[in-house]
């Protein structure tokens, strides 16, 4: 482990780095069924596009984007981010994407945003964090309600995936 930004017990997140292209991280966005609920999968993603990202998020004071890392065997799992960040209004949006899919339902999506919502609160002292999600994706639903987060409301139609118009349910958790 190296490089670590937040430790967990059974994950670390840290910063993406150039080494992250030649992992698998480039092809989640072109795998239609990690991509099943979000918008991603609509343009091919590249080692370029890829690099480009890593580029512009690890110079940015207003998205911190970091890797998802398995303890145990340092592998890169995920993403996640707190992203938009609003410093005015003291907010921000929460983002993760678990490519690894061997990695599924064993908790580490919830530890990893656990960490990264508690660094929200206590290091950028920011107010709000909140999420948006398609009706469909009940993992992140699930996930939403587990951190704490309530229901909000849902724009109706407002994403087109899988050949049709689907809901956004919308999430949010105040600093208390």
């Amino acid at each position: 482990m190296k490089d670590i930004f937040i430790e967990g017990e059974q994950v670390y997140l840290r910063a993406l780095n150039e080494n992250d292209l030649n992992g698998n991280y480039v092809n989640w966005l072109n795998d239609a069924e990690v991509c099943k609920y979000n918008a991603h999968h609509r343009f091919v993603n590249t080692k370029e596009k890829t690099k480009s990202y890593i580029d512009s998020v690890n110079n940015s004071n207003t998205n911190l984007v970091l890797a998802v890392c398995y303890k145990e065997d340092n592998t890169h799992i995920g993403n996640i981010s707190i992203q938009n960040i609003n410093y005015i209004d003291s907010c921000a949006e929460f983002a993760i994407v678990m490519g690894e899919t061997g990695y599924h339902g064993k908790g580490l999506a919830y530890e990893a945003a656990s960490l990264i919502i508690n660094h929200a609160f206590t290091t950028l002292n920011l107010h709000r964090v909140y999420c948006g999600t398609s009706s469909e994706n009940t993992p992140m639903q699930k996930l939403a309600l587990k951190l704490g987060m309530e229901k909000e409301g849902h724009q109706k139609e407002a994403m087109f995936k899988n050949g049709k118009y689907v809901d956004i349910l919308l999430y949010g958790l105040l600093n208390k």
